[in-house]
């Protein structure tokens, strides 16, 4: 165990490590105090440790539990069943996600309480994570539901407030976070391992990319009946006031962890109740088994205490402050530039994003490694928040960007194989995970927020809504090339076959 736990601090270390290094580099650049400077390293080192010790506890118990419920559901082929229980499992998973609470508290107000938008999203999650589900017992492509999902979604967004239009979009993102994303991954993989056809693989992956459209479009409709506009709060200010001495460092980190503790029990509690009713009436599994599992609920427990603590009070205010004071200087065209290099390397700190990329790694037998999958996120999520930060710059409107580039997706859902389009929409959700919602959403609101003519409300939100569209252009894109090359390895094999045939007949 000790071994496991090394190797995942030490994939930990080369996730967060380029990033901290970026950040400390504009912090000494932009003369920003010592002692935020070290807030945000504390902040760091919480990162790298909670991330090891979620990773570890999610591959012994999120994934296994997920897995297990996801067959139990689908042997005993009732859908009424597996209808309500699903829809139990999207609203309560939801209501609890960290990324989501974030989101919506720098939304809330007198006209949009907190509790308002967190229950529109857990409505979303829950109806079409259902749909996720019989999708894979009807033998429902998911290219045509993809489809018809996104053609309502823009119909109902050329109708909704603009001042919603953004929100809508960074909703789906923020939704499938780090307590989600393993249980539903494991889920989708458990009620396709039942199923003998050859369509099961395919259908392993696809329920994060559904159950991304429900809040997209549940926050729509509210916008569509909504009088008034959200209000965006800037949160995460930080001055060198707060921070005077190690005791006020340590105070800040210390009224933070008892809040993620419980929020973080509140998360997961759902889900371990879920799965000892599975225990006890179904699954009935070994002792030894169980106490793996729980030692790994224990460790995810604790590690994503000490990620959200780490995330939330280090890396939120900094990114805050850092957009900011980029935003008044004459150059703050290098937002631009710098846009693509932390989002190449910010999604690589993402937790979820390592549980996808190893889950991909196992279906396809290594067909799609961890490896061409980081480094096609890393791509697409570059060049999302570099538009991201055009965007705050210019103030041009999401839909020049969000129509063309899911056009662009669901038109290549025609020319790759369907697992790659399951993947590349499972990817978008996973990829617009905390470290968006605590450190790229902060830099951009910091950053409209110093601009005279700067509108948080359309011009910041949307860079979740942005991380989540380009991985699916760019995961397509690397199964299109998939495609061209295996069908070209494939015609120079028959073509070395025909050869053979024809020179032992010659002979």
């Amino acid at each position: 165990m000790r071994k496991l736990l090394k190797a995942k601090i030490s994939e930990s270390v080369s996730a967060v490590l380029p990033i901290t290094v970026i950040v400390v580099a504009l912090g000494i650049a932009l003369s920003v105090s010592t002692p935020i400077v070290t807030l945000f390293l504390v902040g760091a080192f919480m990162l790298i440790f909670g991330m090891g010790l979620f990773t570890l506890g999610a591959d012994m118990s999120m994934i296994v539990i997920g897995d297990k419920i996801g067959s139990t559901l689908t042997k005993s082929r009732s859908l009424p069943l597996i209808s309500i229980v699903t829809f139990l499992i999207g609203v309560f998973v939801t209501i609890a996600e960290p990324d989501l609470t974030v989101l919506a508290e720098q939304v809330s107000g007198p006209t949009t309480p907190a509790s308002l938008i967190v229950g529109t999203v857990a409505l979303g999650v829950g109806i079409f994570l259902v749909i996720a589900v019989l999708r894979t017992f009807l033998h429902v492509k998911l290219s045509h539901l993809l489809i018809v999902f996104y053609a309502i979604v823009f119909a109902i967004a050329a109708f909704t407030s603009k001042d919603y239009l953004a929100l809508a979009f960074d909703s789906g993102g923020v939704t499938t976070g780090v307590i989600t994303v393993p249980f539903i991954l494991a889920l989708g993989k458990g009620l396709s391992a039942v199923r003998a056809d050859k369509e099961s693989r395919d259908d392993s992956f696809g329920m994060v990319a559904l159950a991304s459209v429900g809040p997209i479009l549940a926050v729509l409709i509210l916008g569509l009946f909504s009088k008034t506009p959200p209000d965006a709060t800037l949160a995460g200010t930080i001055s060198d006031d707060m921070v005077l001495n190690s005791r006020d460092l340590f105070a800040l980190f210390g009224e933070a962890l008892p809040h993620y503790a419980v929020e973080v029990a509140v998360a997961i509690l759902p889900i371990v109740v879920l799965f000892l009713i599975f225990q006890v009436t179904k699954i009935r599994m070994a002792i030894t088994e169980l106490i793996r599992i729980f030692v790994g609920l224990l460790y995810t427990y604790a590690g994503l205490v000490i990620f959200l603590t780490g995330v939330n009070v280090g890396f939120l205010p900094v990114g805050n402050l850092v957009g900011h004071e980029l935003a008044l200087q004459p150059f703050n065209w290098v937002l631009i530039p710098l846009g693509l290099l932390i989002g190449y390397f910010i999604v690589s700190a993402e937790p979820a994003v390592h549980v996808l990329n190893n889950q991909v790694e196992e279906i396809t037998g290594g067909v799609v490694s961890r490896r061409a999958m980081m480094i096609c996120m890393s791509v697409g999520v570059s060049v999302s928040v570099a538009l991201a930060m055009v965007r705050v710059l210019t103030g041009m409107s999401i839909w020049y960007l969000i129509i063309p580039g899911y056009l662009i997706a669901l038109v290549l859902t025609k020319f790759v194989p369907p697992i790659f389009t399951a993947i590349a929409f499972d990817s978008g959700g996973v990829a617009s995970g905390p470290m968006t919602a605590t450190f790229l959403l902060p830099l951009a609101m910091g950053a409209c927020d110093a601009l005279p003519n700067g509108n948080v409300l359309t011009d910041a939100f949307g860079v979740v809504a942005m991380v989540a569209m380009t991985p699916l252009i760019a995961i397509q894109i690397m199964g299109f090339i998939y495609k061209v090359k295996t069908a070209k390895t494939a015609r120079t094999e028959t073509y070395t076959d025909n050869y053979e045939i024809i020179e032992l007949s010659l002979v």
